[in-house]
C-alpha cells in the first residue's frame, strides 16, 4: 500500500499519459531524477532544479500563490503538493478540477524512502525508486557510523528579524544526522513555532556551540558571517540551505555534503 500519500489518500497507478504539475521544488527535482521529466507539464517559480531541464516547463506561480487559472490550462492529471509548502485552501481548490492531488510531507531524511516508493509506484518507475532508496540508505549508514561529537547549533534562516529553525523540522532532523542538535536558548523561543523569531541573538548564541547561516530562504553570504562573527563568541558558518532543507533525491547529496562540512568544521576548531 505504498500508493497512500501523506494525507491518507490512495492513488491508482498512472498511465504513461500522466500530466504532472509539481508545486514543490524538491519534488520537481525528484521527478526528473526518477525519469519522469517528460511528464512534468508545470512547476512553481521556485522549482529551479534540474536547472537546464526545468527551463522550458511552464510556471504556475509560487508555492504559496499558485495561479489556479494557469494551472487549469495545463490540464494536469496529477498535482503534487506538500503540507509545509502549500496551503490548505489552495489544495482544496485544486482538488475541484484535478483528478489526483498527491500530498507529501517528509519530516526527516529517512521519510524519503516512503516518498520514493510512493512516486515510484504511482508513476511506474519502481526500479529507479529502489535505486534512490539504496543510495539514501548508504548515506544514512555513513552518517550513523561516523563518530560525531555532539554540538548544539543555532540555524538561522532570516535576518531582520532573526529567525531560526526549531527542533521539530526536517532541517533539524537532517542536521542531527551529523551530530548537530538544534538548540534555541534564552534569547529565543521554540515550542510554539517551528521557525521562531530570535529577539536577542547574543543571548541565544550563548546556549549553543555554533551558529549556522543558511543560504536560503534569506540569502546569507560571507559578509553576514563576518558581521555576526564580530558580535558572537561562538563560530559562525555559512551553510548551503538546499543541502539541508531539500528532500527527495537531494537528500542523498545533502547528507554527503553535511558529513564533509561537519568534518571540516570539526577539524578547524
Amino acid at each position: 500500500m505504498r500508493c497512500v500519500d501523506a494525507a491518507g489518500n490512495v492513488h491508482p497507478r498512472a498511465d504513461s499519459n500522466a500530466r504532472i504539475v509539481s508545486l514543490v521544488p524538491s519534488i520537481t527535482e525528484l521527478l526528473f531524477s526518477l525519469g519522469l521529466g517528460g511528464r512534468v507539464v508545470g512547476r512553481t517559480g521556485f522549482c529551479i532544479h534540474p536547472r537546464d531541464a526545468v527551463r522550458d516547463v511552464p510556471k504556475v506561480g509560487g508555492t504559496k500563490d499558485v495561479k489556479l487559472e494557469l494551472l487549469r490550462e495545463l490540464h494536469p492529471t496529477h498535482v503534487i503538493v506538500n503540507v509545509d509548502e502549500n496551503d490548505l485552501a489552495t489544495f482544496q481548490k485544486i482538488q475541484e478540477f484535478v483528478p489526483h492531488v498527491i500530498v507529501t510531507h517528509p519530516n526527516s531524511p529517512i521519510d524519503n524512502i516512503a516518498l520514493f516508493g510512493l512516486l515510484g509506484d504511482v508513476f511506474g518507475v519502481e526500479t529507479r525508486a529502489e535505486q534512490l532508496t539504496v543510495e539514501l540508505q548508504r548515506e544514512l549508514t555513513a552518517c550513523q557510523v561516523a563518530a560525531w561529537n555532539a554540538e548544539r547549533v543555532l540555524y538561522l534562516i532570516w535576518q531582520d528579524p532573526w529567525m531560526a529553525v526549531a527542533s521539530d523540522t526536517y532541517i533539524a532532523r537532517t542536521l542531527a544526522r551529523v551530530g548537530w542538535n538544534v538548540t534555541i536558548g534564552p534569547g529565543g523561543w521554540s515550542g510554539a513555532a517551528r521557525y521562531p523569531i530570535i529577539p536577542d541573538i547574543e543571548a541565544a548564541s550563548q546556549a549553543v556551540d555554533r551558529v549556522l547561516l543558511s543560504s536560503e530562504p534569506f540569502m546569507f553570504r560571507q559578509r553576514h558571517v563576518d558581521q555576526l562573527q564580530d558580535r558572537l563568541n561562538v563560530p559562525v558558518d555559512l551553510i548551503d540551505g538546499e543541502m539541508t532543507s531539500w528532500y527527495g533525491n537531494r537528500a542523498i547529496r545533502g547528507l554527503a555534503y553535511l558529513r564533509e562540512f561537519r568534518a571540516l568544521r570539526s577539524a578547524s576548531t
